[in-house]
């Protein structure tokens, strides 16, 4: 192997370490429920799946795993029909039987994976503990419409104290889709309805719910990132997809349900450890915001516009002197990460304000994020009584021009910007009249 090529994986090797090392240490300690269908279990990669989740709990992360076991009662009940009704199985005493032999079979399956613990690795001596138990209480769905669901049942109570036993004991706690009643009877429920009311009852931090395609789709086929909760109640598209189990965790406290392919090799660490994952995160708060800049935004800030500056499309600022305009500053957040910034100095006697230092991390463009910066710099100077914002820019005239600014004099700027032109970097001036309308 050649010496740039060890090079190039040290480097690989050293920037995702340093990107995902925050967010191990955001994660420890935190209450995580993993739901995965009982189609993931018959997957070829199964076990790798499992390794992931040892994983996640030798990172500090405590994991409840609540799983399906739909194919597998299919295959036991090969030989008679299942009946449904509008998507929920009628469970008679043939299919209780067949769901009790389900869950124990899965069951296994999975605490015989786990007792692996993190094999070929240097914690390959610790052993990875699993608990599970009758947390859930539940009592018969009853006859509905005139159809008796037998042993199909709804989630009455979980047993939060119980689980968090488990949970403080390191162990990983596996539940069932079956609950149990005062009476000593067991009854057939939804797996999602399991992990929305366990993450309800724990006040997880996150609901990972590994679902077979890839997350929610726009209207036009893209693959939709974040959704906050709001915007999943109000657009019918996106409702249409979300099952009323995560939007019921969203609304009951669980401030982040995400949808990840269990398809994809290594889905949970991509979800957890990168920035951006690859499923669909909903929200109870939105995962990137414009705010106003704070003192501790100055790192963030610096690198943000230190590439800008050194190709010399933005004028060089020290620490000391951002510090000193921090309060001029909007910043975009993603996730704790600055990805967006400007200032907006304002000229109060004329009623104009400059527009500066406006720069976008290049991993976020394409998305327009400078644009819905600058617009929310609009409203806000537009609140002030600012009816004018220039520009000055060496580089980026046209994107200005795109959104309503037009070329303008020198003398055209308030007297006290004009004493503070450059004229070795020759700055084209672009103004942009605001809107009258509030």
């Amino acid at each position: 192997m050649s010496e740039s090529t060890n090079k190039n994986i040290t480097k690989s090797f050293v920037d995702w370490f340093r990107s995902a090392a925050p967010y191990i240490h955001a994660h420890r300690g935190s209450t995580f429920i993993i739901s995965i269908g009982g189609e993931a279990v018959q997957a070829p990669h199964f076990s790798n799946l499992i390794h992931d989740i040892a994983l996640l709990n030798s990172l500090g992360i405590r994991i409840v795993l609540v799983y399906g076991i739909r194919p597998q009662i299919e295959r036991r009940l090969k030989k008679r029909e299942s009946r449904y009704v509008n998507g929920t199985r009628i469970t008679d005493e043939i299919a209780l039987c067949c769901v009790k032999a389900a869950c124990g079979e899965v069951h296994t399956e999975i605490e015989s994976l786990l007792s692996m613990g993190l094999s070929n690795s240097p914690s390959s001596y610790e052993t990875i503990g699993t608990a599970s138990g009758n947390f859930i209480t539940a009592r018969p769905v009853g006859v509905r419409d005139g159809v008796d669901y037998c042993y199909t049942g709804e989630i009455r109570r979980v047993d939060a104290t119980a689980i968090r036993r488990r949970l403080d004991e390191d162990n990983i706690v596996l539940i069932p889709p079956i609950g149990y009643s005062p009476t000593g009877e067991s009854f057939n429920l939804l797996t999602e309805e399991v992990a929305s009311a366990v993450a309800i009852a724990l006040g997880a931090a996150k609901w990972l719910y590994l679902i077979e395609n890839e997350g929610i789709f726009d209207s036009t086929g893209q693959l939709v990132r974040q959704l906050t909760l709001l915007e999943a109640l109000e657009n019918a598209h996106y409702k249409r997809q979300i099952s009323k189990s995560v939007l019921q965790a969203c609304q009951n406290g669980v401030q982040r349900v995400q949808l990840v392919s269990r398809q994809t090799e290594g889905a949970l660490l991509l979800e957890l450890f990168t920035r951006d994952g690859i499923g669909t995160l909903i929200s109870t708060n939105p995962f990137e915001h414009i705010r106003k800049a704070t003192i501790n935004d100055v790192g963030g800030v610096l690198a943000l516009i230190q590439p800008l500056e050194e190709a010399g499309i933005l004028v060089r600022r020290s620490r000391e002197k951002l510090e000193m305009e921090i309060e001029h500053f909007t910043v975009q957040e993603r996730d704790g990460m600055i990805i967006a910034g400007a200032a907006l100095y304002p000229f109060v006697q004329e009623k104009m304000a400059e527009l500066a230092c406006l720069a976008v991390h290049s991993d976020y463009h394409g998305a327009d994020r400078g644009g819905a910066l600058l617009a929310f710099l609009e409203r806000e100077a537009h609140q002030t009584g600012i009816t004018q914002i220039f520009v000055l820019t060496t580089r980026t005239a046209h994107w200005f021009q795109e959104r309503g600014f037009v070329a303008a004099d020198l003398d055209s700027l308030p007297v006290k910007r004009r004493t503070l032109y450059n004229y070795q970097r020759n700055s084209k001036v672009f103004v942009k009249h605001l809107s009258t309308e509030p």
